[in-house]
């Protein structure tokens, strides 16, 4: 008797721990997750709501997943395991159905989102009224003719001989000639080369300035076929580079600058020679102690006391 009761009483037990641990499982509640409104258009606004999370858990965050990839918003939740963050569609979604995830460490339900694209209003343009011109009448005004009398006139013509006294004189144009920098207009188009020298000697600086090309253009500077500089026309055309010659003759050279047009311009190149210069020196001095010489020497002549004999 005493062994049945106390089998009894185990069982009670047992049963009451089962329902114990049985009761916590029933009365918890799968998470969940809402969008409200559950459809809009790209860029619109929505609340996203979650619930029943497990708490707690990690550091009890919610990020908003859009398609379970692009996070669009982010959260927290409590002891009451639920929170809610208000969104946007990402502006470049796609028409249709989309997924809303909300993300913690330990749970990440998923609601459902359609967008749907707007379409544009329809415009209805009314073409304007014809226009309608009105010619006004053509007036002819009477055609009246006067006839006059005829009257013979008689005219005796008279022959005048006139020498052109230009006929027998020549005139010629004059020349002009100008010194300092060179300038060439250019064979086509309007602008100018202007070297900063007319005459250099081999291994001198010489600079080519010039106008007209077009803004930005490139301009390549060439001496018998011989590329000697390259520059960039400014914004207003015009371009400065220097001219460098890879080997030079003596003589007169013609610089070409090609852009959208081409200007020309020219530099004479000639060689002095130092030595030259210094025998020149050298022949004068000679000269006047030659002349010094025999100079002295008539003097010391004339001053000879002549011999007696």
């Amino acid at each position: 008797m005493r062994a049945t009761r106390t089998l009894g009483v185990l069982g009670l037990a047992a049963l009451s721990v089962t329902v114990l641990a049985v009761a916590p499982a029933v009365a918890q509640q799968a998470p969940s997750v809402t969008a409200a409104p559950n459809s809009g258009a790209p860029g619109s606004g929505f609340t996203v709501t979650w619930a029943n999370f497990a708490y707690p858990c990690k550091d009890n965050t919610v990020t908003v997943l859009w398609d379970n990839q692009q996070p669009i918003g982010s959260g927290t939740f409590g002891r009451t395991r639920s929170g809610s963050a208000g969104v946007a569609v990402p502006a470049g979604a796609s028409a249709g159905t989309h997924t809303v995830v909300a993300q913690s460490a330990c749970d990440g339900p998923r609601a459902v989102f359609t967008v749907v694209i707007p379409v544009p209003p329809t415009t209805t343009t009314t073409p304007p009224p014809p226009v309608t011109t009105t010619t006004p009448p053509v007036v002819v005004n009477p055609t009246t003719t006067t006839t006059r009398p005829v009257v013979t006139t008689t005219t005796t013509a008279t022959t005048t001989t006139t020498t052109d006294p230009s006929s027998s004189s020549s005139s010629s144009a004059p020349s002009s000639s100008s010194s300092g920098s060179s300038s060439t207009a250019p064979l086509i188009g309007d602008g100018a080369l202007t070297l900063d020298k007319d005459n250099i000697q081999p291994g001198d600086p010489l600079n080519a300035t010039g106008t007209g090309c077009s803004p930005g253009s490139d301009v390549q500077l060439s001496s018998l076929d011989e590329k000697v500089g390259k520059a960039k026309a400014d914004g207003s055309g015009r371009f400065s580079a220097p001219v460098e010659f890879g080997t030079i003759e003596p003589g007169r050279h013609v610089i070409r600058a090609q852009c959208d047009i081409l200007l020309v311009g020219s530099v004479d190149v000639s060689l002095t020679s130092a030595t030259g210069g210094t025998s020149s020196t050298l022949v004068v001095l000679v000269f006047f102690v030659l002349i010094g010489a025999t100079m002295l020497r008539r003097q010391f002549s004339a001053l000879r006391v002549p011999t007696k004999n």
